[in-house]
């Protein structure tokens, strides 16, 4: 297996361990402490900001490479094994509905017009 097949199936394996996270997360049978870890790093890993921005060279990326893999291994070593496999069976699952393009037009749509009212705000002051 090439480098790159190896990184893309290892970040496959992150994309649906952090969805598993996430269902395990609203497992009733998660210890709650496990359970408020779980929640802060499957908000931290989908969510859109950073704790250290992208665009900083080198740096900025540190925190996609070294802290979301490691929050993971944490939460996946903390959680009771029946939970976390029956919550990676619900991440491949959800991980094989296609996706739609549709939504993801509607979104970008979204994101445009609002950059475009805040540019528009910061320019006519």
């Amino acid at each position: 297996m090439s480098r790159i097949a190896a990184l893309r199936e290892w970040a496959r394996r992150v994309e649906r361990d952090v969805v598993a996270v996430y269902f395990a997360a609203r497992d009733p049978a998660t210890p709650l402490p496990v359970r408020v870890l779980a929640i802060a790093v499957a908000a931290y890993a989908l969510s859109p900001l950073d704790l250290i921005p992208d665009f900083i060279p080198v740096v900025g990326y540190l925190d996609d490479v070294l802290i979301v893999p490691l929050g993971l291994l944490l939460v996946i070593r903390l959680l009771p094994p029946p939970v976390l496999a029956a919550a990676r069976r619900r991440a491949e699952v959800a991980l094989e509905r296609p996706r739609s393009a549709g939504a993801a037009v509607a979104v970008a749509v979204i994101w445009v017009i609002g950059a475009g009212v805040l540019l528009y705000g910061v320019l006519h002051r």
